[in-house]
């Protein structure tokens, strides 16, 4: 999946001394409808990284970075404090890219920086 940063990364240490990322991806979308007529949309994901990916995305993500990441879909259930199912999705990352654009010479350069767990 690639998108950019919609918020800063939150990171923390759960109770077993463990590092958490949490963050948003934001994924734009367009296509030009029946009518001729150019639509965008864009899609909001639910991203966590552990460890050590985890402790490298909150030195260096910040609101706004593109990047491309690789992981798995995790949904869960649990209940509201009304006593409701609620049903959640989020990404688990396993590797992030990080991308970088630089202009040289009016040429635009692509670097991409992969971190794994």
């Amino acid at each position: 999946m690639m998108g950019y940063l919609a918020a800063e990364p939150e990171v923390k240490t759960t109770t077993n001394d463990h590092r958490l990322a949490k963050f948003r991806l934001a994924t734009n979308r367009d296509w030009i409808d029946s009518d001729g007529e150019k639509q965008e949309h864009t899609d909001f994901h639910k991203v966590v990284a552990w460890g050590t990916l985890a402790e490298i995305c909150g030195k260096h993500l910040k609101k706004g970075a593109p990047i491309y990441l690789e992981g798995r879909i995790s949904n869960q259930k649990f209940k509201d404090n009304s006593g409701n199912d609620r049903r959640s999705t989020e990404i688990v990352a396993d590797t992030i890219n990080f991308i970088s654009y630089q202009k040289k010479d009016d040429q635009e350069e692509v670097n991409l920086v992969e971190v794994e767990e």
